[in-house]
């Protein structure tokens, strides 16, 4: 396996994140880089030149309060203009990033923030508490002015300094040689097991999913990006903000996905190009699609069918935190096949091979690996988890992805289903074993089952089967109720399950293994029976 941290060579030698703003801003100075469009409050606009002197300033502020390079420094943060100005302040010092999930619970937090080792933390009003008192060894900790756009409501934060009290006088930023190789950011996976990976990204990832994304999205410097989906997700960080700033375009931000405000923000700034996910393409389906100004969309399939009714076309791509851009996708320039989500890309390597490690054939589905180079085309490594990196990857150094697809004949590729336990919730995966986890222990409850319903908005929710100790008729009645409540302690909003069923038995498999497919197929055929009617 290629490792760039080993060659005098680099494809982004002398450069970082940092340099690559300071180069777009002596080019296009005044162009606007930065809209954020708060559901209250005033619409901000800040230009290249702007917004990297703001940038500055925040590193400043955190070089003020002791944060310097290779201290990692906790992000809990919605989308709004301090969290791409905190990414960036980090950037420019040297600093990690490690942006978490806004809706992860207190037990989430502490688990990020202890595997991470971070030193300091910024939020927003309505988390500061939960942050101050699950995050322990953090030194400070900064609280935003408003709740990603929104007005924090009466005595929400206790705990916390003001964010304006990180500013600093940019000449006094300690000079730093731009190293491709430095730690950029950590973005925790949802986790395959009931703990999520910290996946540990570089300059040169940024630099190469900016690179790279700007070509398979064909973005210019005319390019105006809508962006709502999370920043602390590599979607909207790498598929929206490091490509258009490598193409020289602007970012438009919102604090989230909203089916009312959606065309108005459009086309008050003349969007071109949108990143999204099934849920929002059903939503807006249900209004009335005025004129707009998009050329492309980007989203789970090519092609959908959804096309026609919204005048744009959209490329599908497969890609996940682990390889930085997609790895498989639709072509911008040329038809595709509607439903599939592309070919691999020319930048990195993709192969689809049985269960016994044979390629497949035509037609055939199989299990998806992928390969590129560390700290560059893919990932560097789980932050502190050497094992977990280890065993991510084949003897031929190959990253199973956990992901099935199908290969057409002309070499085409469909998404086929997930591994057995992963859930899709809304464009966040979800890991049943870590639901599964969190109920096992509880009393009563002797085996648990998490399997995923399909919802028509939500893509899939997850539904919990618990096999009760000593049968149903012993149980508590409140004991679905305690197992909800419990879920909500400990996890993220969009893990709790949907629906707790309380069962006399389980259907098994060999090695008296719980048979999740008969659960699903159960889940699917009642779903069916619904939809028929009586």
């Amino acid at each position: 396996m290629l490792d760039l941290r080993n060659q005098h060579v680099h494809p982004f030698a002398g450069m970082d994140l940092a340099s690559l703003l300071a180069a777009r801003t002596e080019e296009r100075g005044d162009h606007p880089f930065l809209i954020w469009e708060p559901f209250e409050g005033e619409r901000l606009s800040l230009s290249y030149r702007q917004f990297r002197d703001r940038a500055r300033r925040v590193a400043a502020g955190l070089a003020k309060r002791g944060i310097k390079r290779g201290d990692f420094l906790l992000v809990h943060l919605d989308n709004c203009a301090e969290a791409m100005l905190t990414f960036f302040a980090c950037a420019e010092i040297g600093a990690v990033a490690v942006t978490t999930n806004a809706r992860s619970s207190g037990e989430e937090i502490a688990y990020f923030a202890e595997n991470a080792a971070v030193v300091a933390a910024i939020t927003e009003p309505r988390f500061a508490d939960l942050v101050a008192a699950h995050a322990r060894n953090i030194k400070w900790l900064a609280v935003t002015p408003a709740d990603s756009g929104l007005a924090p409501r009466a005595g929400a934060v206790s705990k916390g300094d003001a964010f304006a009290s990180l500013d600093g006088d940019a000449a006094n930023l300690p000079r730093r040689a731009p190293d491709p190789a430095t730690p950029l950011s950590v973005q925790f996976t949802s986790g395959t097991t009931s703990r999520p990976k910290g996946v540990l990204i570089t300059h040169a990832n940024a630099l190469w999913g900016g690179r790279v994304n700007a070509q398979l999205q064909t973005l210019t410097q005319a390019d105006v990006h809508l962006t709502y989906m999370p920043l602390f997700h590599m979607n909207a960080q790498c598929y929206s903000v490091w490509a258009t700033l490598w193409a020289g375009g602007t970012v438009v931000l919102m604090p989230r996905f909203s089916t009312s405000r959606f065309w108005n923000v459009a086309n008050r700034n003349r969007c071109t190009w949108n990143s999204t996910i099934p849920f929002c393409l059903k939503a807006l389906s249900e209004r009335e699609i005025p004129q707009h100004h998009f050329r492309l969309w980007g989203t789970a399939v090519s092609e959908p069918p959804s096309d026609k009714l919204f005048r744009v076309k959209t490329i599908g791509w497969w890609g996940m935190t682990e390889t930085i851009t997609p790895a498989i996708v639709g072509d911008a320039l040329h038809p595709n096949r509607p439903g599939a989500i592309g070919r691999p890309t020319t930048h990195q390597q993709v192969t689809v091979v049985r269960d016994d490690g044979t390629p497949v054939g035509p037609g055939e589905t199989g299990n998806l690996l992928f390969r590129g180079i560390r700290g560059l085309s893919m990932f560097q490594e789980y932050l502190n988890n050497p094992k977990a990196t280890a065993e991510s990857f084949d003897e031929l150094g190959w990253f199973k992805t956990g992901d099935r697809v199908t290969v057409f004949e002309d070499g085409v590729i469909a998404f086929a289903d997930r591994a057995k336990d992963m859930l899709k919730v809304g464009g966040e995966n979800v890991a049943a074993s870590e639901i599964e986890e969190v109920v096992r222990t509880m009393p009563y409850c002797r085996e648990v089952a998490v399997v995923a319903r399909k919802d028509r908005m939500l893509d899939e929710v997850p539904v919990l089967f618990v096999l009760v100790d000593g049968g149903t008729a012993k149980a508590p009645p409140d004991l679905a109720e305690r197992i909800l409540a419990q879920c909500r302690k400990s996890l993220a909003d969009f893990k709790v399950p949907r629906e707790v069923r309380l069962v006399d038995e389980l259907p098994r498999s060999t090695l008296e293994k719980i048979a999740k497919n008969v659960l699903r197929a159960h889940l699917a055929e009642e779903s069916g029976s619904a939809g028929r009617g009586p």
